[in-house]
């Protein structure tokens, strides 16, 4: 018996056309999931989907902003009627922006904690009612070892994904009950 065994299961993979988000969707489709690539490049998602098919991946992408809460539900809902349910949710999208804090600019506070945070809430909260109705899925959040400590000139990031790690602590609270 394969414990990860995922055939039959799909998967979605935000920012999922390169580093962390590739290797996880290499990863999920080798133990057999269909998996949705997602990012804000058609190009790039492509590109990606094509170097997963070449090894026999079942592979689709789903170019949406994941920091838009209107594209993530209308995004989620297309998924969920054109190629079928989401069963596992993988919040990977993340950026990062280094400065000293007292130097840190307004503008890349509030585009990292959208891309690191909203973005996990927005397109969680999309999918999620898809995956109550259903009794059952997996969300998974991606943190940092940040979460736990701190280095000089990424303050922000460290709050964006200690932020994560409490967001996943109360969808558990919440969703648990639900099979999520």
């Amino acid at each position: 018996m394969n414990l990860f065994d995922l055939s039959g299961r799909t998967a979605l993979i935000t920012g999922a056309s390169r580093g962390i988000g590739f290797a996880i969707a290499e990863a999920l489709a080798a133990a057999g999931a269909r998996v949705i690539l997602n990012g804000r490049s058609a190009s790039s998602l492509d590109e990606t989907a094509q170097r997963l098919r070449q090894s026999g991946a079942q592979v689709e992408t789903s170019v949406f902003d994941v920091t838009n809460a209107a594209q993530a539900v209308a995004a989620i809902q297309l998924i969920e009627e054109s190629i079928g349910p989401i069963d596992i949710l993988v919040n990977n999208a993340g950026i990062q922006r280094r400065a000293p804090l007292d130097q840190f600019k307004d503008s890349d506070w509030r585009e990292l904690m959208a891309t690191n945070l909203d973005s996990v809430y927005y397109v969680s909260k999309a999918v999620a009612p898809h995956m109550i109705a259903r009794g059952r899925g997996k969300i998974i959040n991606i943190g940092s070892v940040q979460c736990e400590l701190a280095r000089p000139g990424i303050a922000p990031y460290t709050a964006s994904k200690g932020a994560v790690k409490n967001l996943t602590k109360g969808m558990c609270a919440d969703w648990a009950r639900h099979g999520l």
